[in-house]
């Protein structure tokens, strides 16, 4: 038998509404269906992880959100404006994506050019720029490295420097890509308390269970092309049986029921 899903997140009212998806459909050009009528709604400022095995359509669903794919069927909407070519490079204001690896979004000469470098593109200009870069620094807790070389931080230093690129642009919606991936355990930490601090809304795209939890009050199961379950993330994860019927696995030993979490 198969497991029962938590019921839906409840739906935010549309004039709070960050993500609309509706129906989405997606084939690939070789014939391979990756997404099935996909349905998600994300409220402003909620913090949402999406879980699901490799293949699920995770990065194809993602790539919906700043129109680098295009639906099959169906649409989506961010803060209330559709993704159509017509308004692209608004959506991808919007729309942050933080890269699994920080190396592929950093390649100024120094962190502060980088941080630049989107707002630059965009018309910002004299102090109002230096003032947004070192906001987002700060905010990042990188304001001593503006004048450092990318290549010369820590690994966990360049991915908090990857999202004070995306911030500058002061997006609706940040999309991370395994944030915890090759962190160890302070600067995960140090992550943790940046993205709970943070304003926007964020979709944290993770197979690292225990980070879902700590940071993201609801989680979105996406398993085959198809929304499998949506819930308090918590209550996802003590759910043996839905988690072996999506191939998530917890870490050896490690007891969702038994964390205490920080205020969301």
């Amino acid at each position: 038998m198969d497991p029962v899903s938590p019921a839906p997140a409840p739906v935010p009212a549309s004039d709070a509404v960050s993500l609309d998806v509706s129906g989405l459909a997606y084939a690939y050009p070789d014939g391979h269906q990756a997404l099935f009528g996909v349905d998600l709604t994300i409220g402003r400022g909620e913090r949402v992880a999406l879980l699901g095995p490799n293949g699920a359509g995770k990065t194809t669903l993602v790539l919906h959100l700043n129109g680098i794919l295009t639906a099959g069927a169906g649409h989506v909407s961010v803060g209330g404006l559709p993704v159509a070519t017509a308004h692209l490079a608004e959506i991808r204001r919007r729309v942050g994506i933080v890269f699994q690896d920080p190396d592929d979004q950093l390649f100024m000469p120094t962190v502060r050019e980088d941080v630049a470098f989107g707002p630059a593109n965009a018309g910002l200009r004299g102090p109002e720029l230096d003032a947004r870069v070192r906001e987002v620094l700060e905010r990042v807790g990188m304001a001593d490295a503006a004048d450092r070389a990318p290549h010369h931080l820590s690994f966990g230093q360049r991915r908090r420097v990857a999202v004070a690129t995306v911030l500058a642009m002061r997006p609706e919606i940040l999309v991370l890509d395994e944030p915890s991936s090759n962190l160890d355990p302070a600067a995960r930490r140090e992550l943790a308390e940046i993205l709970r601090g943070l304003d926007v809304t964020v979709l944290m795209v993770t197979h690292d269970l225990p980070y879902a939890l700590e940071l993201c009050p609801r989680s979105v199961i996406l398993s085959d092309g198809v929304i499998a379950a949506d819930g308090p993330t918590r209550t996802l994860l003590c759910d043996d049986a839905l988690l072996r019927a999506h191939r998530l696995e917890l870490p050896f030993g490690f007891d969702p029921r038994s964390v205490a979490l920080p205020d969301a």
